[in-house]
């Protein structure tokens, strides 16, 4: 299931890809035209700054902004950011690859082959998909 934190992230920056001048906007406006709680956007902005999908800019005016045009950022690099490993099992991950403690040959597991073919019709939409896509500008 999606976590809060992606789902408020990607009505965050689809906000921010509205945004026709690339202005600063501050945390409230996006707060309150999203209708999400000011501290946790304030957690999730950091997060997508640190990870360079957005600028900041302090004082007045200031706020945050896209740092790229929003057809040039994909929904892996989003998920990835906010939610982790795409992969709904580790055994799959293409990034964050652990073996299952419980499974002696991933090669003949069931549960492995099926989601392979999950992590590889997730990937397909995310990859490509863009936040352009998403917000229609």
């Amino acid at each position: 299931m999606l976590s809060k934190k992606t789902k408020y992230g990607i009505k965050a920056l689809t906000y921010l890809a509205r945004q026709k001048d690339k202005t600063p906007v501050s945390i409230a406006t996006i707060s309150q035209s999203e209708n999400i709680s000011l501290k946790f956007l304030e957690s999730i902005l950091l997060t997508l700054r640190k990870n360079g999908l957005l600028g900041s800019k302090k004082g007045k005016g200031g706020g945050y902004y896209l740092l790229k045009e929003p057809s040039e950022i994909q929904m892996t690099i989003v998920m990835r950011v906010l939610e982790g490993p795409i992969a709904m099992v580790p055994c799959v991950s293409l990034n964050f690859y652990e073996k299952c403690d419980d499974c002696p040959d991933e090669n003949i597991c069931a549960v492995n082959k099926l989601m392979i073919q999950i992590r590889d019709s997730s990937l397909k939409i995310f990859k490509n998909t863009t936040l352009a896509d998403l917000c229609n500008c």
